[in-house]
This record gives structure tokens, sequence and C-alpha cells, in this order.
């Protein structure tokens, strides 16, 4: 449904982002990630048509975001990261008004209204004017803004900023139930915002897409397969000659605890291996005594982190940015 290939811009001689390629299958929802300034709000403002890219082309179905602008607009429903409302307008008449704006037909204006309305949980609110609303029912107006028309593909960016705990699961929940009827791309520097959303991840780091994938391959192929934590007592060779003969095992540390004949053994496990069953039945054939055997998977945390630690050093150095996502 979304396919961007090699896209580029720069603002002046800074490149915002550099030969980005990804693409979002139909009903899928993508979880864009990055560390601020690293070139989301610009992807999503090319997307949306709002700016042009230098280089590369970015399709929403079948349609080029550069050549047909206005068949894309009318196909996507877009929510920035300070979504644009009138303040002084009731939720239901803004709606109103952004269906005229989106071109949806006379008849169909009002009904198009309450579905939005309804889908975004605002019943109770469709007569309220948008300035007496919180933080977290104006984004859920802005939610509704975005989908008022029907649109097969909605962009979020940063959807959640600014909300407090409840109201970003509300608004969490809001966008899952959106999934399957809608393609959506979602723009975030929130891990958890990923990973309970997401579908698939796609991470930027300085302006270049660096990996893409499920969460749960993202944290298994580029974290490593992780390992276990294990508290034995024996001989300390004896432990590193009997878990080092496991060919799953690709390293092990060892340090003693309090009671100096328990040891805190930690191993490194190759990927997409659990070798807990072979690891448990070594050590206790070879005598020694376990006590307690834990997992230790990677998080998507430990992938953030690997992949975009050197746009984080270069975004702390820096004193000029050309975006603020």
């Amino acid at each position: 449904m979304i396919e961007v290939q090699n896209l580029s811009k720069f603002f002046g001689s800074t490149a915002a982002i550099t030969d980005v390629t990804f693409s979002v299958r139909e009903g899928e929802i993508l979880g864009f990630l990055g560390p601020n300034g690293a070139g989301k709000t610009t992807t999503m403002r090319i997307l949306s048509g709002y700016i042009a890219a230098n280089r590369g082309t970015a399709k929403i179905g079948e349609y080029e975001v550069h050549r047909h602008s206005l068949a894309v607009r009318k196909r996507i429903g877009y929510l920035p990261e300070n979504p644009p409302l009138y303040l002084d307008m009731t939720v239901k008449s803004f709606l109103a008004f952004v269906t005229q704006i989106k071109g949806v037909p006379r008849r169909d204006r009002a009904k198009s209204v309450n579905n939005a309305i309804e889908r975004c949980f605002l019943e109770d609110k469709r007569n309220t004017l948008i300035r007496k609303l919180s933080k977290g029912y104006r984004q859920r107006v802005g939610i509704a803004s975005a989908i008022v028309h029907n649109p097969p593909v909605i962009i979020l960016d940063e959807p959640t900023i600014g909300l407090d705990p409840r109201q970003i699961i509300e608004v969490r929940n809001l966008i899952k139930s959106l999934a399957g009827d809608h393609t959506i791309i979602l723009s975030t520097h929130l891990l958890s915002e990923v990973s309970m959303i997401s579908d698939r991840v796609t991470i930027i780091a300085n302006g270049t897409v660096v990996a893409t994938n499920t969460p749960d391959n993202l944290m298994m192929e580029l974290a490593g397969g992780g390992g276990y934590t294990l508290d034995i007592s024996g001989d300390i060779e004896l432990i590193e000659s009997t878990l080092n003969n496991l060919p799953e095992v690709s390293s092990v540390s060892i340090s003693p605890q309090e009671n100096q004949e328990r040891k805190q053994v930690k191993i490194t496990c190759s990927p997409n291996t659990e070798p807990g069953d072979k690891i448990a039945t070594v050590l206790v054939n070879s005598g020694l005594h376990l006590y307690e055997m834990k997992r230790d998977k990677p998080t998507l945390e430990d992938v953030f982190l690997e992949l975009t630690a050197q746009d984080i050093k270069e975004e702390d150095s820096a004193t000029i940015e050309p975006e603020s996502n």
C-alpha cells in the first residue's frame, strides 16, 4: 500500500534523510522509530505531500506522491505532531468542516462525521467546544479529522506526544482499532509505542533506514540470541568447560555470589537458539548444583540503542537541527 524508494531530502547542505526505503502492507501498522532529529517528521511530511523530496519516489497505492499529489491527498489521513484544530468550533462542526475540505459528497457528510465520532469515542463530546477538551480528547479529534473521509492510509506523526499515561493508553487502543480497515504508518521515538502497537518496525537513524522487521525478529536478529543467568555451585573450571562444550553457547561469564560456594553465571547464546534444556541437563549430569535458571531475552531497547548509538551521539553534539522530530 505504501512504497518508499531511495527518498532523500536536503535543507540547504544538510541532509535530513538519505535514500530512505521501506514499505507498508495493506492493513498493517508500521512503527517508524527513531531518535529526535532522525528524519521521521521529514519523511511523514513528504508522504503527506506537505513538502517535496529532492530525489526518490513515494507511492500511496498506485499513485506517486509527487506526480499525483491531489489523488494521494484524497487517499490519506494525516495527523501532524501538533493537530491543526479550530478551538472555537465544536467537535461535530469541526469534523463537518473537514469533510467539506476533504471533498466528501454532501449526502455522505453527516454519516462520515458520525462514524468518525463513534470510532474515536467522542460521542459525549460531539457538541463540546474543542478549546474545552483535554489534550487527550483533542488528540482524538485530530485522529477523527484524519479518518473522517475514510482514507485507506493514515499517517500519524508522534500521536501520543505530551499525553499523560492514561491518555496514551486510550490513543494507542484507538490506533490499534483502526488497523485492518486502514494502513497505518506511525512515527515515534517511544519504544513502548512500537512494541505495543506495530506489526512491523522501521528504524531510522541519522536520516537513514537501518533496519526493518517485526519487533520480535529485530530483537532476535540484531541483539543476538539472548542468554541465561544461572545460580550454580561447583568448580569454576568444570562450569566453564561444561558450558563451553555446548555449540549453542557463545560465551560464559562467572562471578561469585555472597555465598562463595555459589556463582552467578551469565551465558550468551547463538541467535535463534533456545538451549535451556541442554544447559540444565549437562550441568546436572556433570555433578554441578543448579539452584536457579533465568532466560535473558534481548529487548527492543537493546536493538534501538545499538542501531541509533551514532545518531544519538551526533544529535547531542549538534547545534542546528533541520527539523524537530
